[in-house]
């Protein structure tokens, strides 16, 4: 997240992971994971479903 110039979509972090992305399923628990990250106050989740860090 830190690395991305500004808000990304979980697809962008599968990227970055080397994720394939191409399949909905392995982008899924991605988007999970990054949702309880969100609920734990490491990331915040934008209204359009991008993710940034909590500055």
């Amino acid at each position: 997240m830190r690395q991305a110039a500004g808000p990304i979509m979980a697809r962008q972090v599968g990227e970055m992971l080397g994720v394939d992305v191409s399949v909905r399923a392995k982008l899924e628990p991605l988007r999970g994971r990054l949702v309880r990250l969100v609920d734990r106050g490491w990331l915040r989740k934008l209204p359009d479903g991008r993710f940034t860090t909590r500055l």
